[in-house]
């Protein structure tokens, strides 16, 4: 590269003034545009180039192909040392400009401040006639570094965002005399997909994925996707990626008019130059996507292609305000014009980072990520061992859906049951599992036969000779696992990883009758477990550092996101909200209504509330939990007699068709009147309305009174190290409780809501109501001293670490 900078603050300066080249009436939106030549101003607090602790990512990349003097030999990017932008302008006339910042060629500020240079000086340059853009390392940009809405986020001064839509892909790409094409390969997600909408055509290789993502971080696309997918795919389809998040790959792009080619990756780099001199010498149409109006609708069509997309995202997404705005600007764009559309996206765009549902979603997507790295395990030089075979024991409602999400992964299950009627009942729901993919279009009918070929059930353990892991997944009963782990240890190989789904005993109950406790380890799986993406690994302290490994690479194949976890009753997700729960009926028992409170924790962001949620579950799995719980935390817990009261009854929820609500086929869950007097007997057994009257609480009361108590036992997670980080927790609570994904997790919407309120409220309940409501002492610590939540552990609230 011919550019160089004396530090990375003065590289970070460059797209803070951008000069408009356009004419003055675009000029004229821009009031605060500075003049031409401003003195540099301080420079703002951005961290390193990539970001977020991204030093790694500076390591130098080693050469994989060279440039071919002359220019059309040249079939790879240019092999790039540091992060940034390289230009080689070849015989041809061709500049290929190539974007580097790995792994993902993110667009972190100072690559897209390099790459404006390079454009620049190419539209300068006599010897350049025409321009490809792509990425480094085989894919082409994943989109806009992340790590800097973080940043603003954390400090509110958005004034350090580059004016990229207007001042680059507009005004420097778009409009640019010497035309641009996109060689895209890999990916172009996001931002990346924005420049090379930007772009004059765009030439893709096979199996390329091209999305805009952005409504899964809260925002909307900002560079000018909302205005350009439309002109070239059409409204609906526009819609419906944006709103989705859901990238398409290459092959669908072509067939809908996003891409112009599809050619091999070794063709990619000579075919696109070859296209971009058949633009810049008129043999091939110089397209710009934002004049595009052939493949809008006409005005009245595309207003009302809007007003149904509204009523749906109501339904859909009614907390996520992004979605709605996004169809805002849409509208903007067909009625007033591209150029106006775009102006308005941009403003919307800087607003909504700001917005609480884009801090949650932002915080959960690097919560997510920062579940790989565990401590002395995955940083000590370890190399996953390779499991191939897996034995499932017990096939019910959990062990069929972990066989599922094994075999849909290529990997063999042996699946053993007690007796031939078990069995079958366990395959059938295994198929009935596969089957259904394929009948929602989520799997093809040879990958479903493929899936079951590898599914074998047994009713004895001698095909257990040769597996890599067995997952127990029987009822909660202790005897029983500890027996079943007694006799595996006998006939597994010495390699072979012992891993329980319970979803509540102690391991090291489970596993005391063992001699292979290094071996044992917890892989609690969600229901259905096919489905649900959570897998808490619960280690005890001799579970080894390369068992706890192997089963995190399991769960990253089989599209779980895993979370190591410490043990004790319930580990990390149960163990939290199993106030949950119990805080329902705390409030049934103060006389408030179930359905009400079940209204108010969906009108929260819940899927379901917890009555339909326990339901759903079957009471006895209520019963079986509350009293490990009982039993593990005494006086902190409250037992209604209203479950036992439903059975009595003939209620199972969902199961027999009969619990809080009505289940009939085909219809959607109502609420079944005739529970009440079985309620109402619930109440006089416990007698425990205030006064004997009813409690009078609002809605948002109701939300308080079920999840403070469930971010308080969250701060006992804390205290005793039950998780590596509070961001573990959050991300576990969304992925596993279905707690809402834009209030950002449990512990990140306590910090939002604030530790101080959360103590006083819970103080005056144990006041009023008992012990149930009792603040921990980690809450008052933080509470009182105003530490966020998510702090690190102090050591005057640390207990004994559970990692």
């Amino acid at each position: 590269m011919d550019t160089q900078w004396t530090s990375v603050r003065q590289l970070r300066t460059r797209l803070l003034f951008p000069h408009y080249q356009r004419a003055n009436c675009i000029r004229a939106w821009f009031s605060s545009a500075p003049p031409a030549s401003p003195p540099l101003p301080p420079a703002p607090r951005w961290r390193s180039p990539s970001f977020r602790g991204n030093r790694d990512r500076l390591r130098r990349i080693g050469p994989r192909a060279s440039p071919v003097p002359g220019g059309g030999g040249l079939r790879r990017p240019p092999i790039m040392a540091r992060i940034g932008v390289a230009m080689e302008v070849g015989r041809d006339g061709v500049a290929v400009v190539t974007m580097s910042n790995p792994p993902v060629n993110a667009l972190a500020i100072p690559v897209q401040s390099e790459l404006k240079e390079k454009l620049d000086e190419a539209m300068r340059r006599d010897d350049v006639n025409a321009i490809v853009l792509t990425g480094n390392g085989g894919r082409f940009s994943a989109g806009f570094d992340i790590n800097v809405f973080e940043q603003i986020q954390e400090t509110g001064d958005i004034s350090g965002l580059p004016d990229t839509s207007v001042g680059l892909v507009v005004n420097t790409m778009e409009d640019a005399k010497k035309p641009i094409v996109a060689a895209i390969e890999g990916l172009a997600l996001g931002g990346g997909l924005e420049l090379a909408l930007g772009c004059h055509a765009r030439i893709a290789v096979p199996r390329t994925q091209l999305g805009l993502p952005e409504l899964s971080l809260g925002i909307i696309p900002g560079w000018g996707g909302t205005q350009r997918l439309p002109r070239l795919l059409g409204l609906p389809k526009a819609i419906e990626m944006m709103r989705s998040s859901k990238p398409i790959m290459s092959e669908e792009g072509k067939e809908l008019g996003l891409i112009d080619a599809i050619v091999p990756s070794g063709e990619l780099l000579k075919v696109s130059r070859l296209w971009a001199l058949d633009i810049a010498n008129r043999r091939k149409p110089w397209v710009r996507s934002l004049h595009r109006t052939d493949k809008l609708p006409p005005l009245s069509e595309a207003l009302k292609i809007l007003k149904i997309a509204r009523e749906q995202a109501k339904k859909t997404a009614l907390h996520l305000p992004q979605h709605q705005a996004c169809l805002d600007v849409m509208e903007e764009g067909i009625v007033h014009g591209g150029y106006n559309g775009v102006l308005k996206e941009a403003k919307v765009f800087k607003e909504l980072i700001l917005v609480e549902t884009s801090k949650g979603l932002v915080h959960v997507f690097f919560a997510q990520r920062e579940t790989a790295k565990v401590p002395n395990v995955t940083d000590v030089g370890l190399e996953p061992r390779k499991v191939k075979k897996v034995a499932v024991i017990g096939g019910g409602l959990m062990g069929s859906g972990i066989a599922t999400a094994l075999i849909l992964n290529n990997i063999y299950v042996i699946l053993k049951e007690i007796n031939s009627e078990y069995l079958l009942k366990g395959i059938k729901m295994v198929e009935a599992n596969v089957r259904g993919l394929v009948v929602k279009g989520k799997l093809t009918q040879g990958n479903a036969e493929k899936a079951l070929s590898m599914l074998k059930g047994v009713l004895d353990y001698a095909d257990f000779k040769d597996v890599d892991m067995v997952i127990e997944a029987v009822i909660e009963n202790i005897s029983l696992k500890q027996a079943i782990f007694s006799e595996i240890e006998k006939i597994c190989p010495p390699h072979c990883i012992l891993a329980t789904n319970t979803s509540s005993i102690d391991l090291n109950i489970i596993g005391e009758r063992t001699s292979s406790q290094d071996r044992i380890v917890g892989a609690h799986f969600f229901s259905p477990a096919h489905i649900m993406s959570l897998l808490e690994i619960v280690r005890t302290e001799k579970t080894s550092a390369q068992v706890i490994l192997d089963l995190m690479t399991v769960g990253k194949i089989i599209k779980k996101v895993p979370v190591v976890v410490g043990n004790c009753a319930g580990f990390a997700v149960n163990r939290a909200f199993f106030p949950y729960g119990q805080g329902a009926h705390l409030l049934v028992s103060l006389g408030v209504d179930l359905f009400r409170i079940d209204r108010a924790i969906v009108n929260f962001g819940f899927p379901l509330g917890p009555f339909q949620l326990q339901d759903v579950a079957g009471y006895g799995v209520g019963m079986a939990v509350g009293k490990v719980f009982a039993d593990a935390f005494p006086g902190l817990t409250y037992k209604s007699p209203l479950l036992e009261l439903l059975i009595r009854s003939g209620r199972n929820g969902k199961n027999n068709g009969k619990g809080y609500y009505i289940y009939e086929k085909g219809r959607k869950p109502v609420p079944d009147p005739s529970v009440q007097p079985i309620v109402e007997e619930s109440r006089r057994i416990a007698n425990i309305m205030p006064g004997g009257k009813p409690l009078s609480v609002s809605e948002q009361e109701i939300v308080e009174m079920l999840l403070f108590p469930v971010v308080n036992e969250a701060c006992r997670v804390l205290a005793e190290e039950v998780v590596i980080r509070a961001s573990d927790l959050d991300i576990a609570s969304v992925l596993g409780m279905s707690f809402p994904s834009f209030r950002g997790g449990l512990v990140f919407w306590g910090n939002a809501v604030g530790p101080n309120h959360i103590y006083k409220s819970l103080k005056k309940w144990s006041e009023l109501y008992g012990n149930f409501y009792l603040p921990s002492r980690f809450l008052e610590e933080r509470a009182t001293k105003g530490i966020p939540l998510s702090a690190p552990v102090s050591s005057s609230s640390r207990s004994k670490s559970r990692l």
